[in-house]
């Protein structure tokens, strides 16, 4: 009789370099991939649209790779811990695969299956792959504690031994008769796009931009391409590392040996640092990692917050930043420092608003990073660094990082005719010279939110108040 492994799929969507997959097929003669849509996850703390269609084209990629190797997806729908264990006692599996995750859902959720396979009497054996680094723990200062900054984390982590990339399975052992289930569609799960240009999900999606990558703006990475904003010169890999439809071992593997092959890597050891850090500090899906950074005033501003999200603030990168975030799921990293900034800083509204917005429309919302990146931003995270470093002007940052308007004008059209001398400070332009060019303030673009140097100095007033 043929012996049957199941893998449990999760945000591990592709099957090339799949250390759970390829453990499986080593230890069966027939491999079951499940995936269980948990309404809990999809509608839970951090519902998104957008991100779930992304995932859903995922699974569809996933299934599409899986028949071509003579077996099948598995959808099931409902609490993991009882689909799980049911699934592989239909098919007489005695062993469940899967890759470790680091959040504290994820966590949650996997002690919950494991205790109720054990209790089934069927053993969950857990691999690598999310990461760079198989352990992570690893990852440590020489007496055995912790990194709080990245600097030295980075430079550990590129010490740390990697595994070897994995090939495709071949053969899974052909599908086992039982109802395969299908992958819901977004609105059964009550959800909408509310995206229109978002990117197309799974692995071969994933390959293909990796290769343009390469071949493209790998080139000017390292040389600052990834900050000019114009150009884009950004990898756009961030929604399939997400998914897992490519892993950090081959995004590594792929650039090895170029020159931006150090900047890139740095990029994805920002991913593992703050996938380790919520793994060692749960509370931080909550609250401030600083402490004494608990008790800041922050401002209930409603419609201030409406206008940030809207793209109406009157500071054009970032509107452009948040107008592209509606368009595409997506955001050009230097400008997700800029809106963050100017959320926290300028606005003095709670970091966690701008949290919850990004995870309601980011195809690569991922709760470790996108906490720890609106922790950094709001200088209350890890690293402590003085909150003037991360107080950014938008003016000073589109004049250095989109000099010409690309980006700006790409994003905000009330602002194309506008000529570069007024670009980043459209409030100042004479009326007259607003009419001729089709944009007046106030009219057709809005006045500035909030004026930079009285929001600075507030803002540092209000972080000193509550500690440093």
């Amino acid at each position: 009789m043929a012996s049957t492994c199941c893998v449990w799929l999760r945000r591990d969507l592709r099957v090339a370099d799949h250390p759970a997959l390829s453990a499986a097929v080593d230890r069966a003669d027939r491999v079951v991939c499940v995936f269980c849509v948990d309404d809990r996850l999809l509608t839970g703390r951090s519902p998104s649209g957008p991100r779930t269609q992304f995932m859903l084209e995922c699974l569809a990629d996933v299934d599409r790779s899986l028949r071509e190797r003579g077996s099948r997806l598995v959808v099931r729908r409902g609490l993991p811990e009882v689909e799980i264990p049911r699934l592989a006692a239909a098919v007489g599996a005695g062993e469940i695969h899967f890759t470790r995750d680091a959040t504290p859902y994820a966590r949650a959720r996997g002690r919950r299956v494991t205790d109720a396979c054990a209790a089934a009497g069927i053993r969950l054996v857990g691999h690598p792959g999310l990461l760079a680094v198989d352990d992570p723990a690893a990852v440590v200062t020489g007496s055995g504690t912790a990194y709080q900054v990245f600097t030295p984390f980075h430079r550990r982590w590129l010490a740390e031994p990697r595994r070897a990339v994995l090939d495709a399975p071949g053969d899974l052992g052909g599908p086992v008769e039982i109802d395969a289930g299908r992958i819901p569609g977004l609105s059964e799960l009550g959800l909408s796009q509310q995206v229109s240009r978002p990117q197309v999900g799974g692995e071969r999606a994933a390959r293909a931009r990796l290769d343009e990558f390469r071949s493209g703006g790998l080139g000017q990475y390292a040389d600052g391409g990834h900050d000019r904003l114009a150009d884009d010169g950004t990898s756009r890999l961030s929604a399939y590392l997400r998914f897992g439809c490519i892993s950090p071992r081959q995004v590594e593997d792929g650039v090895d040996g170029s020159p931006a092959g150090g900047a890139v890597r740095r990029q994805v050891c920002w991913r593992d640092f703050y996938l380790d850090l919520l793994r060692r500090h749960p509370a931080n899906a909550r609250l401030e990692q600083q402490e004494a950074r608990r008790g800041i005033a922050w401002r209930d501003a409603p419609e201030d917050l409406r206008r940030w999200q809207d793209g109406l603030t009157g500071y054009p990168l970032v509107d452009a930043g948040m107008r592209q975030l509606q368009a595409e799921g997506f955001m050009h990293n230097r400008t997700r420092m800029v809106v963050g900034s100017f959320l926290t800083k300028h606005l003095g509204i709670d970091w966690r608003e701008g949290e919850r917005w990004f995870m309601s429309l980011l195809l690569d919302g991922d709760p470790a990073v996108n906490n720890g990146n609106w922790q950094w931003i709001a200088s209350v995270g890890s690293d402590p660094q003085p909150v003037g470093r991360r107080l950014l002007s938008p003016t000073r940052q589109q004049e250095r990082f989109d000099p010409d308007g690309v980006y700006v004008r790409r994003w905000v059209p009330e602002l194309r005719g506008l000529p570069n001398a007024y670009l980043a400070e459209p409030w100042r332009m004479p009326v007259d010279l607003g009419l001729d060019c089709g944009c007046v303030v106030g009219r057709d673009y809005p006045q500035p939110i909030v004026d930079h140097a009285r929001a600075r100095a507030d803002a540092l007033a209000r972080y000193a108040a509550a500690g440093r």
